[in-house]
């Protein structure tokens, strides 16, 4: 496996190192936009809050992770907790408004993107039973696809996750501008997937030459399919950014906000809460603030993406 570089950035960037992810396949996506998402879970008594979550794995799988952790924070703060999966990374900022969401688990991408544009404040992010708190992107290939570099990587077939995501666009992004390459000019054909999980099953099955995706979604995979780790090879990987974390709306009722990321971060201490976490595969949830997502900044700057104005539609 070749050893991951750095990314030299100009000095206004000097935090960043190298960013590398995938960049995939064919310029389209391949299903229709869905029609927008209805809420879901079970609300308590008193007031519900809508909280949106980014697809990063099917829906069935998100919402079996998330719905034990909605429940938990109803019961303890007595808040309704209402939970909706977005049908795109995208989609989360103009949902967020029109849905009127009180808050989502934003990616760390999404979450710079809703920080800049809707002004949201992000409170709490898992902390997963490795101690990691933080995901970093991998951009792979099958082992026999004889690419073992980026030059080999023109004219192939690479699988995107989505434009609104850090490991299945902005990082790989940042790749091919460190080795001078325009890869919609570089690669026969790139696409989005929409999820990690399909770009690993697209690369796994040849449905694409490369592609990017987080490594928590592929360790995760590989666990439960052991050709993951035999066929694929990892050829680099990017510097490690916030996992995602429970953002909420600009506005939202100081006590609310208060008691939510209270019970976020007592969780472990409570004997209830230590059970739920660990179904969610985390040992605890700790703070996170804004400054937290520098490299994700930076990321965004060294690649010429203004925040304010960016267009998150695949294309």
């Amino acid at each position: 496996m070749p050893i991951s570089r750095a990314i030299r950035f100009p000095s206004a960037c000097l935090l960043l190192t190298a960013f590398f992810l995938i960049i995939a396949g064919a310029g389209c996506q391949r299903t229709k936009e869905p029609p927008a998402p209805k809420p879901t879970a079970e609300p308590s008594q008193g007031k519900t809050l809508l909280i949106g979550l980014i697809p990063e794995q099917s829906l069935f799988k998100q919402m079996e992770r998330y719905e034990p952790l909605a429940r938990y924070l109803s019961r303890k703060t007595g808040i309704g907790i209402k939970l909706v999966i977005l049908p795109h990374y995208g989609n989360i900022i103009s949902n967020f408004q029109s849905a009127k969401m009180d808050g989502a688990f934003f990616g760390s991408f999404t979450y710079i993107l809703a920080h800049e544009k809707l002004g949201v404040d992000v409170l709490a992010r898992p902390e997963g039973l490795d101690g990691a708190s933080t995901y970093y992107g991998l951009i792979f290939v099958r082992k026999d696809s004889g690419i073992g570099s980026v030059e080999q990587m023109q004219g192939k077939r690479f699988a995107f996750v989505d434009k609104a995501t850090t490991a299945g666009y902005l990082l790989p992004l940042a790749y091919f501008k460190q080795h001078k390459k325009n890869y919609r000019t570089f690669l026969r054909e790139y696409y989005f997937s929409g999820t990690h999980e399909d770009v690993i099953s697209d690369v796994l099955n040849k449905k694409a030459d490369i592609g990017a995706a987080k490594n928590t979604v592929f360790d995760r995979l590989a666990q439960n399919d052991k050709r993951i780790s035999e066929e694929l090879r990892v050829l680099a990987k990017s510097p490690a950014v916030p996992e995602n974390a429970l953002a909420v709306r600009k506005g939202l009722d100081s006590e609310v906000k208060s008691r939510l990321q209270n019970e976020l971060l007592a969780m472990d201490a409570d004997p209830e809460g230590a059970k739920v976490l660990k179904a969610f595969g985390a040992r605890k949830f700790i703070l996170t603030r804004n400054s937290d997502y520098r490299a994700v900044y930076d990321y965004a700057r060294y690649s010429n993406i203004d925040l304010a104005t960016y267009n998150y539609l695949n294309d």
